[in-house]
């Protein structure tokens, strides 16, 4: 895979899959790393199928990612829902803290 800027302004060229694609944004190397890492993923499964249809190892791929994201998405909850509890949990020893000083001041 090869990336290059094509002289529109945030526009680069990459290659997926042996096939050349324009595409922009504001981050050109953003936009390298993820044509690279869906390269990657379309030449992952080729190499596990018997298919060829280029069409059919990008949805292939596509699954891959958004199982990927799945797995990423619900460990990032886990860990968000139990920082919000840990994050109230203090919250209300630090009020109960505070309206223990005031009773006793």
């Amino acid at each position: 895979m090869t990336t290059k800027p094509n002289g529109n302004g945030n526009s680069v060229r990459v290659e997926i899959f042996d096939q050349a694609y324009n595409l922009r944004g504001t981050d050109p190397d953003h936009i390298f790393k993820l044509a690279e890492y869906v390269d990657l993923k379309m030449r992952s499964v080729a190499e596990q199928t018997s298919t060829v249809d280029s069409m059919r190892l990008a949805v292939l791929a596509a699954l891959n990612i958004a199982d990927e994201y799945q797995v990423l998405k619900r460990k990032y909850e886990a860990i968000a829902g139990e920082y919000n509890a840990r994050a109230h949990q203090l919250s209300d020893m630090l009020n109960d803290a505070l309206e223990e000083s005031r009773r006793v001041s």
